[in-house]
């Protein structure tokens, strides 16, 4: 681990060689941690997100996310690098406890946030009136994939950026971005999702939790691994989302990733348990006008965070560079498929229709 005093002459020294805020598409990379954070300015984000230690964020796990020491460390470093550091406050208030949601909005005002990341009206409605000058992004956690709702949110709340679900193609996110008030934002490498993200009835209904309010579709205490016949049963809630053989590698279960039969065919049903990877699109999204590409994975390690920012860093600046003769490098490849999830990589629904 680099002192902080260390860490903050190297990056000061790097700044000038490192890539930032030069790109028309943002790199936002996660931090699950101060060391997470530091790894991913160090990697050359431009910016990060964060979570405060508490329910507020859809990322709520023990030994994750910042206090307000940790914070004020990360957020001081961001800033004396040009960066920019976005505050997750992305889960809906509980009954009884909104003003526990508010305080957190007035914490990442007090502590310097450049933007807060929200999905509940009424907290962005809060947010809008108590800080009017504040720059609001509406999270992938409100499912917005239309440009009418984006534009609803826009009007009512004065939202900036919109992050989107990980369920449209190229076209009909070219389609909307034409018709948008505002910034939009798209994941770009990470686990994907392909439901109502945090509202994901599946998961509720197998584990009787919210996915936005535990921070994981699959929570631990619902999942089961069962050996029977020399398979290995994977189970989510008493559920068998996924029954693998001898030798078989075994993805986390999560119910829409499992194997079912659907018509006298045993399949992937929804999706393959594989992560998004949008490094072959870069091209397009640049040129339809997408403003940041997002990284999945506050959950993850440091260095997972630093491979990832290290490639897409590198994969953004020569698509915006020259997008006519952009080509991915086959070692970008091997290192994102190496943080991938099940060590498999998709597009997801950016380049097909749904199944």
């Amino acid at each position: 681990m680099i002192p902080d005093k260390a860490f903050f002459w190297l990056a000061r020294t790097l700044a000038p060689i490192m890539s930032i805020p030069s790109s028309p598409m943002e790199l936002v990379a996660p931090a699950g941690s101060l060391a997470a954070l530091k790894a991913a300015l160090a990697a050359g984000a431009d910016a990060v997100y964060v979570g405060l230690k508490n329910g507020t964020n859809a990322r709520n796990f023990a030994g994750l996310n910042f206090d307000a020491n940790s914070l004020r460390q990360g957020i001081e470093l961001a800033h004396s690098l040009q960066r920019r550091v976005l505050f997750a406050i992305n889960t809906y208030p509980q009954p009884g406890r909104t003003d526990e949601w508010r305080q957190a909005i007035d914490q990442a005002v007090l502590l310097g946030a450049d933007a807060i990341i929200l999905a509940d009206p009424g907290l962005l409605r809060y947010a809008r009136d108590r800080y009017p000058d504040l720059r609001l992004h509406l999270s992938v956690q409100g499912s917005a994939t239309h440009a009418d709702s984006i534009a609803l949110m826009h009007e009512q709340f004065g939202i900036q950026r919109a992050v989107l679900p990980r369920v449209l193609t190229l076209r009909e996110i070219a389609r909307l971005i034409e018709h948008s008030p505002v910034e939009i934002e798209v994941f770009g490498f990470g686990s994907l999702c392909v439901m109502a993200e945090g509202r994901c009835l599946l998961s509720s209904y197998a584990t009787g939790d919210s996915p936005n309010n535990k921070g994981v579709c699959s929570p631990a205490h619902a999942v089961r691994w069962v050996e029977k016949n020399q398979n290995l049963e994977a189970r989510l809630g008493g559920v068998m989302i996924d029954c693998y053989g001898p030798g078989e590698n075994a993805a986390y279960p999560t119910l829409c990733k499992g194997r079912f039969e659907v018509e006298g065919e045993l399949d992937h049903a929804l999706e393959e348990p594989t992560s998004l990877n949008a490094i072959g699109l870069l091209p397009q999204l640049v040129e339809m006008g997408v403003a940041a590409l997002k990284i999945e994975g506050r959950q993850r390690s440091p260095a997972y965070v630093s491979q990832v920012v290290q490639v897409l860093r590198s994969a953004v600046d020569a698509a915006c560079g020259n997008p006519h003769r952009y080509s991915v490098r086959p070692e970008w490849q091997a290192r994102l498929a190496a943080q991938a999830e099940g060590a498999q990589v998709t597009q997801g629904a950016y380049e097909r229709p749904w199944k």
